[in-house]
């Protein structure tokens, strides 16, 4: 016996793969692999074949006189001694307005310089944004693949994600966002301290505050404090100007059918985001209580403050009550008070972030759709449009 590697390429027309194999069949071929793909209109089918060493010749003869009339191509190599191919070890996603050659030459060529072979290539998606998904087999430790990877990203102006293949990538089934300028388009504190004509004052501060240069429970506390003396109103009322990022409601809807939970965790209000919550039927919300007396913010919080520290305790709080493990979550944020929460989940995901948080992720996500997130898990946008 010997093993080889058979294929046919050309038109794709109904029969091609019926009268390929029937061929192979006749000549008591032993399927070890097979791959079939179909691109514009053509068919690519590939088997590799335990065979009788004396009946190659024949057999492709035989499938070139058969497969004539559809007008393929057909080469056989002979593998003697060789192995099927291995199972990619991780999956590599590439995500752009405008996905050029340039950009795979340039993100194949860092792979191959870290001895990584790329397995397969396919495209998922063609909008809002360009997707492509290498799968790869890398031979050792990842961690300088994905920091080289991440550098890449930043200069070619693409989103890269890399993250392990098969089971584990699959196991995910619970999903937290970050709220504020995550999953909603603005900063709820910003909003609020509108009324009270500070909101460039406070803006300041949370953009220190998410860049990691100051304390985030201090930082809230001052901000905060602006809002002493507010009508409880202008909650009610922020909460109706919310404005989702857009793809978030593709994005948990098809989640949900796929069996995830769903979470936020926000250094924002639980009073802003009831509503949000109960409209994109969200299985777990945590935020800060804002503090109303007699119909007036006091300018102060009550209980414990979502900073940090406790978004990590609530991802893995949420895991338990799922009865998942952590490697089974992912996290998405964007700002130094996520970081903890992203490099505690399986998966973690920068999503329009801060360089402090982007430099740890797994994934960065630097275009306005939060449906990229589908794509990084591996669902094709033909799959998300047709659930």
């Amino acid at each position: 016996m010997t093993t080889a590697v058979i294929t046919t390429t050309g038109p794709d027309k109904p029969g091609v793969s019926a009268a390929f194999f029937r061929v192979l069949s006749s000549h008591h071929a032993e399927l070890m692999d097979v791959e079939q793909d179909l691109f514009a209109g053509r068919i690519a089918l590939a088997a590799y074949v335990s065979i009788e060493r004396g009946k190659l010749e024949k057999v492709g003869q035989g499938l070139r006189d058969t497969l004539s009339i559809y007008k393929q191509h057909v080469s056989v190599d002979e593998r003697d001694g060789a192995k099927a191919r291995p199972r990619s070890t991780h999956a590599v996603v590439v995500l752009g307005r405008r996905i050029t050659a340039g950009h795979i030459s340039a993100i194949g060529q860092t792979l191959a310089n870290f001895d990584i072979n790329i397995d397969r290539i396919r495209g998922i998606s063609d909008y809002p944004v360009t997707g492509i998904e290498l799968y790869v087999t890398v031979p050792e430790s990842s961690g300088a693949i994905r920091k080289a990877l991440a550098l890449q990203a930043a200069e070619l102006g693409v989103d890269i994600a890399f993250e392990r293949a098969g089971l584990s990538r699959r196991a995910k089934r619970l999903i937290c966002f970050d709220c504020d300028s995550t999953l909603i388009t603005g900063e709820v504190i910003e909003m609020l301290a509108a009324h009270a004509g500070k909101e460039a004052e406070v803006a300041e501060v949370t953009e220190r505050a998410m860049r990691g240069e100051l304390d985030f429970e201090e930082s809230l506390r001052e901000r905060v404090a602006t809002l002493a003396g507010l009508d409880a109103s202008v909650i009610d009322s922020t909460a109706a100007s919310l404005t989702l990022t857009p793809g978030v409601r593709t994005t948990i809807r098809t989640l949900k059918k796929m069996g995830y939970r769903v979470a936020v965790v926000s250094g924002g209000f639980i009073q802003v985001l009831e509503g949000l919550a109960k409209d994109l039927d969200l299985d777990y919300v945590r935020a800060n209580t804002l503090e109303v007396v007699d119909g007036k913010l006091t300018g102060r919080v009550t209980g414990k403050v979502v900073d940090r520290k406790a978004k990590e305790e609530f991802l893995r709080e949420f895991a338990d009550d799922a009865g998942l493990d952590i490697s089974q979550t992912v996290a998405v944020g964007d700002g130094a008070n996520d970081i903890d929460m992203i490099t505690a989940a399986g998966l973690g995901i920068a999503f329009n972030a801060k360089p402090a948080l982007r430099e740890v992720a797994d994934a960065s996500i630097n275009h306005p759709y939060m449906d990229e997130i589908l794509h990084i898990l591996g669902i094709p946008r033909e799959e998300v449009e047709g659930a």
